[in-house]
């Protein structure tokens, strides 16, 4: 099973329809998707900047940006199955359809280690690929991505965030960083070639 990590930032991209596709159409049956908060988690940032309520309020309002993100991408394209559970989303893969996580699940009633900004919906896919036991986790992204860099670099240039890098840390699965271009790269990886 693997888990594909949309950025937020294609939300509103007119590649979003393709990745969605591709993903409902060869990813059946071993594919969860998980979304980033895209421009809704940007009002998060922006109200919290404004208002300067505690990173717990802001990781709860940002999961609620994930989970809309979720419903948008189910409305675009149905054959998207939601899972709010790790059960949920085995039984939607069973099925042989592909999972779009609704992580409500990971609202919080005290802050903790995944209540900063400091964690993005990247280490929460890592989160949920290690629960899973995936056997890859690939994050789409829609900035350049430096070939040689490493995940700490890429942390450091806020490609990815800046947990990530040693949350990754002895993952038993690859995990590939894909520009939202990378189509066929994706349907490469999901052939196998």
């Amino acid at each position: 099973m693997w888990i594909v990590k949309l950025g937020g930032s294609l939300a509103s991209d007119p590649l979003l329809p393709q990745w969605l596709e591709l993903l409902a159409q060869l990813g059946g049956g071993r594919v969860t998707v998980v979304c980033g908060g895209g421009a809704f988690a940007d009002e998060v940032r922006r109200s919290q900047a404004q208002w300067q309520f505690d990173d717990l309020a802001a990781h709860n309002m940002a999961v609620l940006a994930m989970a809309q993100l979720a419903y948008q991408l189910r409305a675009m394209n149905p054959a998207l199955q939601l899972a709010g559970s790790k059960g949920d989303i085995h039984r939607v893969l069973h099925k042989g359809q592909t999972a779009l996580w609704l992580p409500l699940e990971l609202q919080r009633e005290e802050a903790d280690e995944i209540t900063s900004w400091d964690c993005s919906s990247d280490t929460l896919a890592l989160h949920l690929a290690r629960q899973l036991n995936a056997e890859r986790l690939v994050l789409v992204k829609s900035c350049a991505i430096p070939l040689q860099a490493g995940l700490a670099q890429l942390g450091e240039q806020g490609i990815i965030d800046r947990r990530f890098a040693a949350a990754a840390e002895g993952a038993a699965f690859p995990i590939s960083l894909l520009h939202k271009e990378e189509l066929e790269a994706m349907r490469g990886l999901l052939f196998g070639v």
